[in-house]
């Protein structure tokens, strides 16, 4: 399954992680020097909502920035227990 927020369309983007080595100039070193660049990917911070889409409810995947900011109408809590609906 995708990482891709479906209302925002926010994906992994791509990065690198920089491995210095020595003691900086300020703390009394020589200076730190780049010993390495590797690629990684930063994720966007994806949550599984409960959310009420087209009038019916269902799962989506949605960031957490895309929740804060209101852009999903939670769906509502159950009010019927599981007994209650074997009966009827």
């Amino acid at each position: 399954m995708a990482r891709i927020c479906e209302l925002t369309g926010k994906r992994p983007i791509k990065g690198s992680i920089i491995w210095r080595s020595g003691k900086s100039k300020k703390t009394g070193g020589i200076g730190t020097h780049v010993t390495a660049i590797t690629k990684r990917r930063f994720m966007p911070n994806l949550q599984r909502v409960k959310a009420v889409i087209d009038g019916e409810v269902r799962y989506i995947r949605v960031t957490a920035n895309a929740i804060k900011k209101g852009l999903i109408v939670k769906a509502p809590k159950r009010t019927w227990k599981k007994d209650q609906a074997a009966k009827a």
